[in-house]
């Protein structure tokens, strides 16, 4: 789908990489410019899969005019740095620009390109925490636990990074003019409660973290069984509710659903029902019905559960599990590319340089 899109990645960590591949899973041509380091033994990084990689070392000047020439056919070039370094390093935005008006200059932070904060340290929990994002994790009395990622470096992050490079493209292809792309992670993060922050307004939220439906109510929440596992359920909507009552055979008069005065005496109700079974059990039961049910499974557990399976959503390559790319296009899932190993690529595409052959630069192998 982005066939003829060509980024340059100056590799970091986290988000960076992860939207990196995310646009060469949807068919981008992603040249990964790495810190020329010995590669541990094994297969590479997997977060390079579908990318060609490069070493070069861009204090020096012959890694600087590494970036300098290949960013002259680019379309876009990401990087995670923390604000001023690649302009230390003469590579910053306007330095690019001036030699390729069209780039799109993707920049990753936690807390963004200016603020007091933009100079600090952190890490993804210490962004949602700030944003907001972090508040309504967790029930009553517990601490908050972040999902580890997800919400902040991928979520707010990564995604919202390969948005704004997309349609910084776009822009470029009809203006013929670059932008830079300041995608922060307490930004992205904050945006992702809208939802969230619309449902106040339908008395869904209505207290802090544990008074609400998601995390205070007996029908829209995660349970131990018997044999330790944890099982999720979501039943909202009036007739789902009627639905898992009727499953686990309750008197609806004794399980009022909007009674908010009753939902801890419920939900502790609720954890003794649910911790008389198996995992395997609530799942033969409640799988697939209109409950709006989930067991809550490892990574490697959902590679094996049928409906992953069916779709095809895991794969295991050099004895590790991977995530297909996503989303699907008319059915069909992007093909995965291959995992390079640290600078795999790096003489095909200095060689391509030093002859001025820019199609041979970006030609795949």
């Amino acid at each position: 789908m982005l066939s003829g899109v060509k980024v340059v990645e100056i590799c970091g960590i986290g988000p960076g990489p992860f939207c990196a591949m995310h646009l060469a899973d949807l068919g981008a041509n992603v040249i990964a410019v790495e810190r020329s380091v010995q590669e541990p033994a094994g297969p590479g990084y997997v977060m390079n899969r579908g990318k060609r990689s490069v070493v070069a070392d861009l204090k020096t000047a012959e890694g600087r005019n590494l970036v300098l020439k290949l960013i002259e056919g680019a379309d876009a070039l990401i990087e995670g740095m923390r604000p001023g370094v690649m302009e230390r390093l003469g590579l910053g935005p306007d330095v690019l620009q001036a030699r390729n008006p069209r780039l799109v200059y993707g920049r990753m932070t936690g807390w963004g390109q200016d603020g007091p904060l933009a100079h600090a340290a952190g890490h993804d929990n210490n962004y949602i925490s700030l944003s907001g994002a972090l508040y309504y994790t967790g029930t009553e009395g517990e601490v908050p636990i972040s999902p580890i990622t997800a919400i902040g470096d991928i979520g707010g992050g990564a995604l919202y990074l390969a948005i704004g490079v997309l349609a910084g493209i776009m822009n470029a292809r009809e203006t013929g003019k670059g932008t830079v792309v300041d995608a922060a992670i307490v930004d992205g993060s904050a945006h992702l409660l809208s939802l969230l922050l619309a449902t106040k307004r339908k008395g869904l939220i209505v207290g802090p973290r544990g008074k609400n439906v998601h995390d205070g109510s007996h029908f829209f929440s995660t349970y131990r069984c018997k044999d330790d596992e944890y099982i999720t359920l979501g039943s909202l909507e009036p007739q789902f509710y009627a639905l898992l009552l009727q499953k686990l055979e309750l008197d609806p008069a004794a399980f009022p659903q909007w009674d908010r005065e009753r939902w801890p005496e419920m939900r502790e109700q609720f954890a003794g029902i649910f911790a008389g079974r198996t995992r395997a059990d609530w799942c033969a039961l409640l799988d697939g019905t209109d409950v709006c049910f989930g067991p809550v499974l490892s990574p490697e557990e959902a590679a094996t559960h049928p409906h992953m399976k069916a779709r095809g959503v895991y794969f295991e390559r050099d004895g590790r599990l991977e995530a297909m790319p996503a989303p699907r296009f008319d059915g069909t899932a992007m093909p995965a590319g291959a995992v390079p190993v640290r600078g795999q690529h790096t003489e095909q595409i200095v060689n391509a340089l030093s002859r001025g052959d820019a199609a041979k630069v970006w030609a795949a192998e």
